[in-house]
């Protein structure tokens, strides 16, 4: 029997992505570069423990002209929460979506907003249909959160600048997620850790943080 990837070596470890075995070294150098890995892939899980994503030493971060700060995560908590749930869930049902698919989208959603501080609206909607989708999940989510909270409140407290900071943060999140493989999910396997884990007491801020 031969790894049903490089067709050469012998098969250690049953590979659920390829639906077949495949030897060790195949499985640690096409995870996620050419094999779309199950989120719940054993050797995957074991493998995330050591992931080690790209350095941003150096690198300047998109948006740094935007504050990020801890009022602004504590006060809208439940935004931030109701955001990364429509991203995480759009994603994991969007057949091929990667982290790059979120990066896209919310590279995307920032121009969007972007253009509304300036009190001029102009929409940049992805091309591609995965970020796409993404987007279009984010914008629908954010309206349904300003529109429970008018029938709670009478009210909407929710600015376009809040939902702005925290696309923000939620870009950077990525960044610092994202291991750079081609069908990276790191960082929605991040999110999902986050929301599979007890949910953080009220006024203890947000568990959605950067080391």
């Amino acid at each position: 029997m031969q790894c049903a990837i490089c067709g050469t070596r012998r098969p250690r470890r049953f590979c659920p992505g390829v639906r077949g075995d495949i030897c060790p070294i195949c499985c640690g150098t096409e995870r996620e570069v050419s094999v779309a890995c199950p989120l719940d892939c054993e050797f995957l899980r074991e493998a995330r423990k050591h992931d080690r994503p790209p350095s941003l030493e150096g690198v300047e971060l998109p948006n740094r002209d935007v504050e990020i700060t801890e009022k602004l995560l504590r006060e809208h908590e439940p935004l931030l929460t109701f955001i990364g749930a429509a991203i995480l869930r759009t994603a994991l049902d969007t057949p091929g979506a990667t982290d790059f698919d979120v990066r896209e989208a919310l590279e995307c959603l920032i121009r969007t907003y972007r253009t509304l501080q300036s009190g001029v609206y102009y929409e940049s909607r992805p091309s591609n249909p995965l970020a796409g989708a993404v987007y279009g999940a984010v914008q629908s989510a954010a309206e349904e959160f300003r529109t429970e909270e008018s029938k709670s409140l009478g009210m909407t407290r929710t600015r376009d600048a809040d939902v702005f900071g925290l696309l923000v943060f939620l870009q950077h999140f990525e960044l610092d997620r994202n291991n750079g493989r081609k069908r990276s999910r790191a960082f929605l396997d991040a999110l999902r850790a986050f929301y599979e884990s007890a949910a953080p007491p009220p006024g203890s801020g947000s568990s959605l943080v950067l080391p």
